[in-house]
């Protein structure tokens, strides 16, 4: 059955590149079933958010009117890039399966190497600078949260 699924990524993934979009591809299954498809639309779409776990998460939260992705599994064309690991993580999903590694990715020009290190950095060490300003007027809304009954913890 796992096969089938994998299948189906590889598929979009070829689709895409056939399409002008990137070479990958995922679907989210819940109970053995496809709920969500995604490919690869960066360059078709001009959104460097648009990798194709991300196109298969948004599709399966609103199939399932949720943002939780529990009890899901993904199946990657490719190992996640920090990005896409970052939103399966934020999703919730239980298991991901992947085909070809970052080091696949990295020989035909997809190098994730850099992103990695720079979270080893320390803020002042990354190669784009960050500055915090505000904090305190910004921490109303943090307080407001905070003191909220009624708010959905995500």
């Amino acid at each position: 059955m796992k096969n089938k699924f994998m299948q189906k990524a590889i598929e979009l993934s070829i689709e895409s590149v056939n399409k002008g979009g990137g070479p990958f591809g995922s679907v989210i299954v819940k109970d053995d079933k496809i709920i969500a498809e995604g490919s690869n639309k960066v360059t078709l779409n001009n959104d460097p958010t648009a990798h194709g776990e991300i196109v298969a998460i948004r599709q399966a939260c609103k199939s399932l009117n949720n943002f939780n992705l529990r009890d899901c599994e993904l199946y990657s064309t490719c190992e996640p890039c920090p990005m896409c690991l970052s939103a399966i993580y934020w999703a919730r999903i239980d298991k991901i399966y992947y085909a070809n590694t970052r080091e696949d990715a990295q020989k035909i020009d997809f190098d994730d190497s850099f992103i990695y290190s720079e979270f080893q950095k320390t803020i002042s060490q990354r190669k784009i600078p960050m500055t915090q300003m505000m904090r305190d007027e910004a921490l109303k809304a943090f307080v407001l949260w905070d003191k909220k009954t009624d708010k959905t913890k995500y």
